[in-house]
């Protein structure tokens, strides 16, 4: 398995805009969060969903940032590109990103830091092995080392 930039496409739903005719602020992280999971189960046979309910095992995000750039409009098509860029024994951070079709405007793009937990107890538990592996293989490291300085790099 090669480290990759995860990819996938979406429509901006209208019920999802908010009255200036654009998407709203707080559905980007879930244009952005859908895809990844969508991505990370096509590429990685990895279903978020059957580790919660098989392995009583997920991710909770701790903290979040997020940079707009251009607005996303009703029906537009929308490129998602996801990659995990750092992790350890009990977090994940991956950088998310929303382009136009063509890709050629950044629309937005979003880190996010997630811990996993035992869903049975509610607490931070060690990532698992195979999990470890996984993260090893693809997690693809970015050259800034901090959201700012991202996002200039990025506009």
């Amino acid at each position: 398995m090669n480290k990759q930039i995860l990819q996938s496409k979406a429509v901006i739903r209208f019920q999802d805009c908010d009255p200036f005719r654009h998407l709203n602020n707080a559905r980007y992280v879930d244009y952005m969060l859908n895809g990844r999971e969508d991505q990370v189960l096509q590429a990685y046979g990895l279903s978020i969903y059957d580790l919660a309910i098989k392995k009583q095992l997920g991710w909770v995000v701790s903290t979040s940032q997020i940079a707009f750039f251009r607005p996303a409009l009703p029906f537009e098509r929308v490129v998602l590109e996801s990659q995990s860029f750092e992790f350890s024994q009990y977090n994940l951070k991956v950088e998310m990103r929303m382009f136009d079709a063509e890709r050629q405007k950044l629309k937005a793009f979003m880190w996010m830091d997630f811990v996993f937990i035992d869903l049975k107890t509610g607490r931070v538990t060690p990532h698992t092995e195979e999990l470890m592996s996984l993260f090893e293989t693809a997690c693809l490291e970015l050259k800034e080392p901090d959201f700012e300085s991202r996002r200039l790099a990025l506009k």
